[in-house]
């Protein structure tokens, strides 16, 4: 089932121009009311107007949908039916947007209510026209919002092809990346947007801010989180040419600092 609510496409397309952007960010959501609605508040309380909000749900059978409904007037565009996981909902996401920047946030993840007031000034003051993609620091924080640790340091091409270290969770795309690089691969399920970011390589161009922008709710050790180093040795062979022995070490020590972190997050 599709609805369209809020501002209608005619309405939003009158509000861009270049000195007011139309910004849209995506949230993908499969059961997950316990979070979801202090996430929607958190996009619909930004200081920043110009904003078309899309909600893809994969079918929940929880009370996501009436989280949702009860929103309907203020979100532009929401979709509930079965998908193939996170990276196909953002992909039927993006074929919807009518934004000139694409942000992506998590179900659980809470935006900062200047967050994307802040991208929209940097843009201006970046005053590049070419510009691609603009990411900023992220809170993590348990299930209860308490602080864990800060990540996102600015791109780097000899960095990033090792391993992800920016801040992807409401980082800016300009929608031309995806019409010059395509789409999500959905064969990944937990490290396609790494996977994405790898296509350009060098020649990526992208820019950063100091300010935190997301909290980012994180879970414990779970199978899915030794599978993102597993996806992202592959990501890293085959998208961004890297010698598979190197990846492979890489991958090792990756996951040895995993287990690690995870064993003194315990013992605390």
């Amino acid at each position: 089932m599709r609805v369209e609510g809020g501002n209608s496409r005619k309405e939003i397309n009158a509000l861009s121009n270049l000195d007011f952007p139309r910004v849209t960010i995506v949230t993908a959501v499969y059961n997950g009311a316990a979070y979801l609605e202090q996430t929607i508040l958190s996009i619909l309380s930004q200081t920043y107007k110009n904003i078309e909000y899309i909600i893809i749900d994969g079918g929940s059978s929880d009370s996501t949908l009436d989280i949702i409904k009860k929103y309907d007037d203020r979100i532009s565009f929401w979709i509930s039916e079965p998908d193939k996981g996170i990276y196909d909902a953002w992909n039927k996401a993006i074929l919807l947007a009518t934004g000139e920047w694409i942000a992506f946030v998590g179900a659980d993840d809470v935006v900062l209510s200047k967050a994307v007031e802040q991208f929209v000034d940097h843009i201006k003051q970046a005053n590049n026209p070419n510009l691609e993609f603009i990411s900023a620091k992220i809170q993590l924080v348990d299930f209860g919002l308490k602080p864990i640790r800060i990540k996102g340091e600015p791109w780097s091409w000899q960095r990033f092809r090792k391993f992800m270290d920016i801040g992807h969770v409401g980082a800016f795309h300009n929608v031309y990346l995806f019409r010059k690089y395509g789409m999500f691969d959905i064969s990944f399920k937990i490290a396609a947007d790494y996977e994405f970011l790898l296509r350009p390589r060098e020649k990526l161009i992208a820019s950063h801010m100091e300010q935190i922008t997301v909290l980012m709710r994180v879970g414990g050790f779970s199978n899915s989180n030794i599978r993102v180093f597993k996806e992202a040795y592959r990501a890293k062979v085959k998208t961004g040419g890297r010698n598979s022995l190197i990846s492979k070490a890489e991958y090792i020590i990756a996951l040895s600092k995993f287990y690690i972190r995870t064993m003194l997050s315990i013992s605390k």
